[in-house]
Order: structure tokens, then sequence, then C-alpha cells
């Protein structure tokens, strides 16, 4: 089942909880939210929204409500440029692709990504 897509301040949301393993509402109001100026009622509706969307989970522990992502950061990252891809970019990697030929910092390591994900596609190609 594909999932609702997310945007950017949801993603770096459910980046946060990731990395941290579980969250209460009131600890990522206080680091995430505090520091991008989001009050705890937003940091609250933003967290329940990805509930919703099946992006965390929530459990009661000693009556407090801990939220934790329902998906690995790989995962979660895969769908997001999948719905940028369609969204925005009409479902054409084109664009992207120019994007990351004009950019200037793009490492050594980034690149022999990119061929890996080339030569894995080509592979793809021939055997369908």
């Amino acid at each position: 089942m594909r999932r609702k897509s997310i945007g950017d301040q949801e993603l770096a949301l459910l980046q946060y909880v990731g990395e941290r393993g579980d969250a209460s509402v009131g600890e990522v109001a206080a680091d995430f939210g505090e520091a991008r100026g989001l009050a705890r009622s937003t940091v609250l509706t933003m967290m329940e929204r990805l509930r919703g969307k099946a992006y965390l989970r929530r459990e009661q522990v000693d009556g407090v409500y801990r939220y934790a992502t329902t998906a690995a950061q790989d995962e979660v990252v895969s769908s997001a440029v999948g719905s940028f891809v369609e969204r925005t970019l009409q479902g054409s990697v084109s664009p992207f692709v120019a994007w990351m030929s004009q950019r200037a910092e793009v490492s050594d390591d980034e690149l022999a990504e990119l061929e890996a994900l080339v030569a894995k596609l080509q592979s793809q190609r021939r055997e369908g």
C-alpha cells in the first residue's frame, strides 16, 4: 500500500523521531519545535497527522504517549523522493539529473553511488 505524501517539515520531524528511537510530544516540542518556532500544539498536530498517515505509531508508557517511526529512515526518504518526482517533476527524473550535473559539490562517494545506480538500472533493463 502506498503511503500518503508528507511535506518537508513532516519529513524533518520523522527524521528527528527516527534518530531518537522514540519520543514524547513534549520532548519533540522542546527540541525540534522550539528550534523551528513551532508551538507544542503544532507539533502535536503534526505528529498525529503522521500517525494518521501510518508514519508514526504511539504507545502509552507510564501515562505518556511515546511516538516511534513505523518505517526505516531510507523507506521514508525514498517515499518522499518518489512523491516529489511524481508531483513536482510529473514523473520524470531528467530535471533532477540535470540539476545534479550542475551541482559543484558532488562528492566522490555520491558519484560512485550514482554510477552504481545507473549500472543497476541498465542491468534491470537488459533482464526485463
